[in-house]
Formats: C-alpha cells, sequence, structure tokens
C-alpha cells in the first residue's frame, strides 16, 4: 500500500477521512453479499454457522498480522460486524418467509 506523505495535520485528517469512507463503503458491500446469503440458507443456524465465523475470524487476524495491524483489533471490530450482519441475515430469511 503506498501511504500519502501529508505535510500537515489538516492534509492528514482528510486521508483518514478518505480511508473511513473507503471503510464504510466495503461494509456496505459486505453487506449486500450477506444480504443475498440468506437466499441460500433455510434456518437460523444455518446463518449462525460458528465454524463459518471463526474461518472468518482467523482469516481476518491473519491478514492483520501481515499488514502489521493489531490481530485482536481487527478480529474485534469483526465480531461486531458480523454479529450485526447475521442479524441482518436472519431478518431477510425472516422476510422471505422460510420461518
Amino acid at each position: 500500500m503506498d501511504i500519502k506523505q501529508c505535510e500537515t495535520l489538516e492534509e492528514l485528517r482528510a486521508e483518514v477521512d478518505k480511508v473511513d469512507e473507503k471503510i464504510v463503503e466495503l461494509i456496505a458491500v459486505r453487506n449486500d453479499y450477506i444480504k443475498q446469503a440468506a437466499k441460500f440458507k433455510h434456518t437460523v443456524d444455518e446463518i449462525k454457522a460458528d465454524d463459518r465465523i471463526e474461518a472468518v475470524l482467523n482469516h481476518v487476524r491473519h491478514k492483520a498480522l501481515s499488514l502489521g495491524v493489531s490481530p485482536n483489533m481487527v478480529a474485534d471490530l469483526y465480531k461486531e460486524m458480523i454479529d450485526a450482519m447475521v442479524e441482518t441475515e436472519i431478518a431477510e430469511l425472516r422476510n422471505r418467509g422460510a420461518f
């Protein structure tokens, strides 16, 4: 990754704001995929797939380590995101009338 060398605090903050916007956009994309996932599942247990959640957490921990970011912080962020997206997926299942 190329990181811009900023000359002022204001410039740095503007760059951080740009990164934050991209992060939120990517979370929205992930959420859209999670909504689609509900089409392939028929029960809440399928949605709350502990093995898949653990695999995702392990993957992001390893990625964080490779990038020099705290794996615990990244895993904690993902746990929060996954919990919210599981609820979104359950709502999609309910809206579909699956239960």
